[in-house]
């Protein structure tokens, strides 16, 4: 048997994974860390990455974790060392409600801990000046919030738009990055940094006297003083295998992305979101054909909202990328998970909603389009795993269902700081498995009326 020793194994080379290997080289250049996967850096779940980020949460913890990854992200950006393309046209959440009461509260609560006045509400009492996502220069991007309360201004800054939306949402520090390049980039620090990569497909984990994480075939494996658990859709597999489990749950959400060759979506316009719920625009025709069919039924019924639309590529592109995260249906991690058919149109017919000129590929996407998908791995509140697990020197980063990406930098910091002993920002207990036993702090999430999915 071939044996590897190290200090730290860290099992999982996805973007999160990546992240933690780097800032644990970072913070201890010394430390020896093998960062292990059964196939190449970013195959699986990041691979099917939306690259959006946001700071947009309605809780304070949430909004403090995620502005440090997107710190940490534009840390990349300047130091001229990495381009990872960040773009800073922001988050625009509509509704067609007059009351957006709900809304404005949590955005009070999730922005509580800025300064300054977070949220600036623009109606038609309000002589207060909005600045329109003309840039995408995210140096130049205001923070916070813009609330368009006033249908003159929503028409004029998002002419794309459904004419009935009458709130609209701008979170300010959001837009879109290439997440391969930011992996590719933190992975060669990593290997200059004398990081290890091993691809091995765990078959077993001994715990005894530390860790011996052997393969499949039982032809090689990893003695490692510590371990971190890494493994996306598979950290509840692996938690198994050191006999523990995680409080998580996995379901298969799909996007699609297509050349917009008939230029139905403008390519300033934001990561777009329609908020409120639907049932799908089909003909009537087609609503009675699938309300006969006892599989296809469902798709008569109201949707759930949260469908959302970006143009893909920057200004010179010419893609869309669309995605609904609609699918609760609990399911084992597979790592080619079977596409549902009708999803294409389904997301098509759901985005057109909100953007109309969609409505020129009803029937007809283009051949240039790629359908694809990958497994949201969430714990009930929707917040990260990160920390320590049941057993002594095991620790877990995941649990990050769409948001794996943008929060990758502030997960990996995170958890290289628990590992090696550092100094740990305030929402650490939160974002651990600590949080379980805090039941105030479960209460309060528990309390709110959504959990940040998108």
């Amino acid at each position: 048997m071939i044996l590897h020793d190290c200090d730290i194994v860290i099992i999982g080379a996805g973007i999160v994974g990546i992240a933690t290997a780097y800032y644990l080289k970072r913070i201890n250049p010394t430390a020896s860390v093998l960062l292990l996967d059964s196939d190449q850096p970013m195959s699986l779940t990041s691979a099917q990455s939306g690259e959006n980020y946001r700071n947009w949460w309605p809780h304070p913890v949430m909004t403090a974790f995620t502005d440090h990854s997107i710190d940490l992200m534009e840390a990349f950006e300047a130091d001229g060392v990495s381009h990872i393309n960040m773009s800073r046209r922001g988050y625009a959440l509509s509704s067609r409600s007059d009351d957006v009461s709900t809304l404005l509260e949590e955005l009070t609560q999730g922005y509580a801990d800025l300064e300054g006045s977070a949220i600036r509400i623009h109606d038609s009492q309000s002589h207060a000046s909005y600045r329109k996502p003309i840039s995408a220069s995210w140096q130049d991007a205001p923070t916070g919030v813009d609330v368009l309360h006033n249908q003159t201004l929503i028409r004029a800054t998002f002419p794309s738009y459904d004419h009935g939306i009458k709130t609209v949402v701008h979170i300010r520090r959001a837009g879109s990055i290439s997440a391969q390049q930011m992996g590719e980039h933190m992975l060669k620090e990593y290997k200059q940094k004398n990081g290890q990569r091993l691809k091995m497909e765990v078959g077993s984990i001994e715990s005894a006297d530390g860790f011996l994480v052997r393969d499949k075939q039982d032809k090689m494996a990893v003695k490692a003083q510590q371990l971190v658990n890494a493994a996306g859709p598979y950290i509840n597999d692996i938690a198994n295998m050191l006999g523990t489990s995680l409080p998580v749950t996995n379901t298969l959400q799909q996007k699609i992305a297509f050349e917009d060759t008939a230029k139905c979506i403008p390519r300033k316009m934001p990561f777009s979101i329609d908020l409120d719920p639907q049932t799908i625009d089909w003909t009537d025709e087609e609503t009675a054909l699938l309300a006969e069919s006892d599989e296809h039924a469902w798709l008569t019924k109201e949707m759930p909202g949260a469908i959302h639309c970006r143009p893909d590529g920057g200004d010179a592109g010419s893609w869309v990328k669309l995605g609904w995260a609609y699918n609760n249906t609990n399911a084992q991690a597979e790592r080619e998970p079977s596409m549902q058919d009708a999803f294409p149109e389904i997301v098509l017919r759901g985005a057109a909603r909100l953007n109309p000129a969609l409505k020129h590929y009803y029937g007809q996407l283009p051949r240039a389009m790629r359908h694809y998908g990958g497994f949201y791995t969430l714990t009930d509140e929707n917040w990260p795993l990160i920390g320590p697990m049941d057993v002594d020197g095991s620790y877990v980063v995941g649990a990050m269902s769409g948001f794996g990406t943008m929060a990758a930098c502030a997960a990996g910091d995170l958890c290289a700081r628990v590992v090696s002993g550092s100094q740990l920002p305030h929402y650490a207990h939160a974002l651990s498995l600590k949080r379980y036993n805090d039941t105030d702090l479960l209460a309060e999430i528990r309390s709110l009326s959504q959990r940040g999915i998108l």
